[in-house]
């Protein structure tokens, strides 16, 4: 797997912190749509949405063809799945800590049973 640059990820996370762009990226798991498609759930302008493709573009979870004047977009699932690679070195951190805690509830709920 690539290993992503600090501003790779910084891009792909910033793309995904905005609900309108997780839901185009919902979309365009389906298949590709054109932007005037993806726009019309949230009736917004074509500028609007462009808005949010150009960041999922840059983030580089989109690909926008041109196909005469309807501009086609496609997702690009590989930088999520590196940046849930990334995600992933943490997972033993929270489970140990998730461990350590549940055994602390433990013993504190056997401490205060007669």
């Amino acid at each position: 797997m690539v290993k992503l640059s600090s501003s790779q990820l910084d891009a792909i996370f910033h793309a995904l912190a905005d609900p309108t762009r997780r839901a185009i990226l919902h979309t365009l798991a389906e298949g590709e749509h054109s932007i005037g498609e993806l726009a019309a759930p949230f009736e917004m302008s074509l500028a609007g949405a462009s808005k949010h493709i150009k960041a999922l573009e840059q983030a580089g979870l989109v690909q926008r063809t041109v196909q005469g004047r309807n501009h086609i977009c496609q997702l690009d699932p590989e930088p999520m799945a590196q940046a849930m690679y990334w995600l992933q070195t943490y997972e033993h951190f929270w489970n140990e800590r998730l461990d350590a805690l549940e055994l602390a509830l433990r013993h504190a709920d056997s401490r205060s049973e007669p």
